[in-house]
This record gives structure tokens, sequence and C-alpha cells, in this order.
């Protein structure tokens, strides 16, 4: 009766300690049901494929985004009035990811590409906004996922470096 306990014990710790030294994450990000919206890859601990070079790539669905967490606010951009935009926080992304990296590469649909440090997600509040005033955002309307910053509550962040870095039609975001 002792060495089957001990052998269930012995298994367990030798598959946690598996986990702890592949780095991998115990809740792996699920496959998208639905149409992906966004791509990522780079520097980044967890996914749901591979890329041809071994790494990981995440790809996300609507749904799967909005399990991330809503992130609201009301705000006025260079493009339109204050509006509602909501969201998962970048910043949220990122950690569901494991996501390392200083810098992160946004493209949209159009072939337009930005590049921000990863501190606009985790510092300004930046969240990758997938409805307007509460309703999906489409491509037309700068959907399905427009990179927003809190511009009325934060004035230091109304400057052209910003604008440039808030890219809609988001489809891919590269961690370096």
């Amino acid at each position: 009766m002792p060495r089957y306990p001990m052998a269930i014990w012995s298994a367990a710790i030798w598959v946690l300690m598996v986990s702890a030294v592949s780095g991998q994450d115990p809740d792996p990000l699920p496959y998208p049901v639905g149409a992906v919206i966004l791509e990522v890859s780079g520097d980044i601990a967890v996914g749901n494929a591979k890329t041809s070079d071994g790494g990981w790539l995440a790809r996300f669905d609507l749904d799967m985004l909005d399990a991330l967490g809503d992130s609201s606010f009301r705000t006025a951009t260079p493009w339109d009035e204050a509006r509602t935009y909501s969201g998962p926080a970048g910043s949220a992304l990122l950690d569901r990811l494991g996501a390392g990296g200083d810098s992160i590469v946004a493209d949209a649909l159009n072939n337009y590409s930005a590049s921000m440090p990863r501190s606009d997600f985790t510092i300004r509040g930046a969240i990758l906004a997938t409805r307007i005033d509460g309703q999906p955002m489409t491509v037309r309307d700068k959907g399905p996922i427009f990179i927003v910053y809190p511009f009325d509550s934060r004035p230091e962040l109304n400057r052209t470096e910003y604008f440039k870095r808030s890219v809609w039609q988001l489809s891919r975001l590269h961690v370096e």
C-alpha cells in the first residue's frame, strides 16, 4: 500500500518539475473557434500554434479576446468625437502570453505598421478596442481591433507619436 501512493506523488512531482523547467503555462491557449482576428508572434511563452522556427504563435478570435477582460474609457481621438472604447487591456494580452521583449510591432489589415514600446500597454493604458459604444467594431469603423489610448484622461498622450501608434484594423502584433 505505501508504494502506490508514493508512485502517485513521484509522478505528480515529475510533472510539476517538467512544467517548471519547460516554462510552459499550465493553462495553454485554446484554439480559436470563430474567425481569427488577431495573431501575436515573437517573444511569447504561450500560444496555440508553432511558427516555422519553433516559436509560439497565438491566434485569437473575438471570444478569446473578450475572455482577457474588459477595459473601457470614453475618449476623443484625432479622427472622431468622444466615444466609448472597450476591449482587453494590452497589458492583459501580454500577461496572458507570458510576453517578454521591450517593443511591439503592430500591423494593420491595410499594411500600415507601427512600432511602440511595451510601456504603451503596461503604463500608458492602451487597449485593444473591439467595441465602440458597446457595438463590435467593423473593418469599416476601424475594427475589428483598434489600439486606443486614453487621450482625454491622459493629456500627455495627445501627441503625434501616440496618434501614429493608434493602429486601427489591427491584425498582427509581434513582440520583440
